[in-house]
């Protein structure tokens, strides 16, 4: 059977499908042969950076993916974690950075349908979802546009879909304003020994196509997300998938269903670069061939061709390699859904990737090179120098405490989110525990309801950009404390670095410290990495995005009646602060430099890895025996900020002496050091837990006692709880309403 190729292949063409020169003549001598137009599309899908990773491999090889836990590491759709009682956590965190900027509500839509997918795929059913945005500065003339249909787009997808969106983070800089950052997380419960993987298995077996028809919307969809953006990004919009919630939960339901049929060998799901990617990968990694009949491929729209249907990102699809003894059992569930269900191919012993099309076949590729060798990079790298010290004499103190804490508090990164997440369904399913608005959101295992999972995510992408190194250490650190925080046992994280062009050795060496920092810190705290994803070539005209390797992690709580929240419970309580060192009130890379002084400088502060550790498991322990009421971490706005979070949560005062610090006020108040956790208890049980820490070479001092309606600092300085509730609560909904001057 010939192979038409009417079309020409041009140096032009192959530029437009993103393939470098040695890349085509990589190609020719694979195949030895020009390409087709449909085999130049499917070399684009699988070698674009989005779909390989070709810049990053190398260092993703070297983050620690082990662990106690750890069921399964990357290289499946989602990762996968052991919590007991026969029970696994299925969980991934993807971006959609590039379609959520063309088309803000589609684009987060999707991101958030692509990842609930990934961990169905696997045979869970999604109990939590969460997402990190990253948005420009917000006097930008798109950014309220892109807060408004972002949100709008996570919470019209996930609430329809029945998923509850539990936590996240949000910041708004300026080098997003081109670029704006949307990672969506989704977390799925199955049984441990029921996991579904996408390695075909088996020579001559059916392959399924399932779900919702094939259109035009998302072709070239991982391409462009493998691209920097110039001023023509809004002429990329068709290459933006457009969900169907309601299909993805009639689509969950089938896989469910059909998954505990027996019928599935093996299952994918369609994704980036849609059909192409999911046959190639499932045939790869079987190490057989796949055949493909794209006649039965079912349609949406008349005269699709080959090309079309197989770059179609179209949402809401799946591949499977089925159990031919049951192939009537299986189409009659679907049938039963309302959706698709059609044999489209069957797995070969070629080891080719072949696609027939109107009697034609247009493709006949070899599938290892496709999938598993794609190339791979060793991009030249430059490690960014490290940025001056700073002093305590460098950074004045603000001309009032009060005012500097009400401006922080009150500021775009600090400010409340419940105008986000209240358009979020956060109580869904009826098993969350604690909802948005803490240092983690947990939720209750079903089957095993004495057991909790806890999740959160963060970075700190300033950090990340001041010394990489420092920054990817402190965004696992960051994510550790906050699980620990409620409580939970931190299991096993996953990632999503965004970053700019790989192809500046700058931007590269970015990149490898901040990795390098990740991997140390995953490695100190026995937090491994089981899955994840690599965004690059985030930047618009030559400005890329700051460096944001966003980490989301999953924690465990064996006793969910241990449970700990961040809000004061009680009058006359002991506010205790407990850290390996004492503070130094570190002001380098602060929200207090850059919204009190303007001043975007320094270092970022210290992450002791050990001290890290061995203070979070005294925390922990705390929690565990009950002697705390209270937990929360400092971080942004250091430590008058972590206090306020705690007073606004609850309505309580405190009264804080600053005599112990040795560090000036502002300093002692502002300062971002990290490890440190502020804890309240009884004060009976005070000098007990003082006197714990100490033996365990903790530094541990009592700073305040709870009570009143004001936070005081030292004699000077006090603020109503309720000045700081209305300043907290003011910005995001003013904003958004067009209420403020900016």
């Amino acid at each position: 059977m010939s192979i038409p190729n009417d079309i020409e292949i041009t140096d032009e063409l192959v530029a437009e499908h993103g393939l470098k020169p040695d890349e085509y003549e990589r190609i020719l001598d694979l195949i030895g042969r020009t390409p087709t137009l449909t085999e130049l599309g499917i070399f684009s899908a699988m070698w674009n950076e989005h779909c390989s990773y070709k810049s990053s491999k190398k260092w993703l090889r070297t983050l620690p993916t082990t662990g106690d836990r750890v069921i399964l590491g990357p290289g499946e759709n989602a990762g996968v974690i052991d919590i007991g009682d026969g029970q696994a956590a299925i969980f991934k965190m993807e971006s959609h950075n590039h379609p959520s900027f063309i088309e803000p509500y589609q684009g987060a839509a999707t991101g958030v349908g692509g990842i609930l997918r990934d961990v169905f795929t696997m045979g869970a059913r999604p109990i939590a979802a969460m997402n990190a945005l990253r948005f420009g500065s917000p006097d930008h003339p798109k950014t309220r546009h892109l807060v408004s249909g972002v949100v709008a787009g996570i919470g019209g997808y996930g609430n329809s879909f029945g998923v509850p969106t539990v936590g996240g983070e949000v910041n708004f800089h300026p080098r997003y304003n081109g670029n704006i950052l949307v990672n969506a997380f989704a977390l799925g419960l199955a049984d441990a020994d029921k996991i579904f993987l996408s390695e075909a298995k088996g020579v001559g077996l059916p392959v399924v196509y399932l779900g919702a028809k094939t259109g035009r919307d998302g072709i070239h969809g991982a391409s462009m997300a493998s691209q920097e953006f110039a001023d023509d990004s809004e002429e990329k919009r068709p290459t933006v998938q457009v969900g169907d919630p309601f299909t993805e939960k009639c689509l969950l339901e089938a896989c469910l269903e059909l998954m505990a049929s027996g019928a599935v060998i093996a299952i994918q799901d369609m994704g980036a670069a849609g059909l192409t990617c999911s046959a190639v990968e499932m045939g790869a990694k079987g190490s057989l061939g796949i055949d493909l009949d794209l006649d039965q491929v079912p349609c949406r729209e008349d005269a699709m061709s080959a090309y079309e249907m197989m770059l179609s990102e179209s949402q809401e699809r799946m591949l499977m390699v089925l159990n031919p003894e049951l192939e009537q059992e299986a189409e009659a569930i679907f049938t039963k859904w309302g959706l698709d269900f059609a044999i489209v191919g069957k797995t070969t012993d070629t080891l080719r990737f072949r696609i027939f099309f109107q009697g034609d076949k247009v493709a006949d590729l070899p599938i290892k090179e496709l999938g598993d060798e794609a190339p791979e990079y060793d991009r030249p790298w430059v490690a960014p120098p490290e940025p001056p010290a700073l002093t305590h004499a460098d950074v004045p103190p603000p001309n009032d405490i009060a005012d500097a804490l009400l401006t922080l508090i009150g500021s775009p990164d600090l400010c409340s989110r419940r105008w986000i997440w209240e358009q979020y369904d956060h109580l869904i399913q009826s098993n969350t525990a604690q909802i948005p608005g803490g240092d983690a959101a947990v939720l209750r295992v079903e089957g095993a309801p004495h057991k909790g999972l806890a999740v959160c995510a963060d970075v700190t992408p300033r950090y990340v950009e001041a010394d990489p190194f420092e920054g990817g250490k402190q965004a696992v650190a960051e994510v550790w404390r906050n699980l620990t925080c409620v409580g939970a046992e931190p299991v096993a994280i996953t990632d999503n670095l965004n970053f700019g062009n790989p192809e500046r050795p700058e931007i590269m060496g970015t990149l490898v410290r901040a990795i390098q920092g990740i991997g140390e810190a995953c490695g100190a705290l026995n937090f491994p990495v089981v899955s994840g994803n690599v965004s690059l070539y985030n930047e618009t005209n030559g400005e890329a995005i700051l460096p944001t390797p966003a980490i989301a992690g999953v924690g465990l709580l064996p006793d969910l009646s241990k449970m700990a929240t961040l809000a004061f419970k009680q009058a006359e309580d002991a506010i205790m602060l407990i850290s390996a060192a004492e503070p130094a009130g570190h002001l380098g890379q602060s929200l207090y430099l850059r919204e009190i002084l303007g001043r975007e400088e320094g270092p970022p502060p210290p992450v002791d890895l050990d001290g890290e550790r061995k203070t979070g498991d005294f925390v922990r322990g705390l929690i565990t025996d009950g002697k705390v009421s209270a937990v929360h971490d400092i971080s942004d706005g250091g430590l008058a900020v972590c206090l306020a979070e705690m007073a606004m949560a609850s309505g309580l005062g405190a009264a804080i002496s600053l005599e112990l610090a040795q560090s000036p006020d502002h300093a002692a108040l502002f300062g971002e050091d990290q490890g440190v956790y502020i804890v309240t208890s009884t004060a009976a049980l005070s000098d007990e837990i003082l006197e714990a820490a100490r033996n365990e070479d903790l530094f541990a001092c009592r700073i305040g006692t709870t009570g009143g309606t004001e936070l005081t600092f030292g004699t000077g300085v006090s603020i109503s709880v309720e000045s700081l509730k209305e300043r907290h609560q003011h910005w995001l909904p003013a904003y958004m309403a067009g209420k403020l001057a900016i």
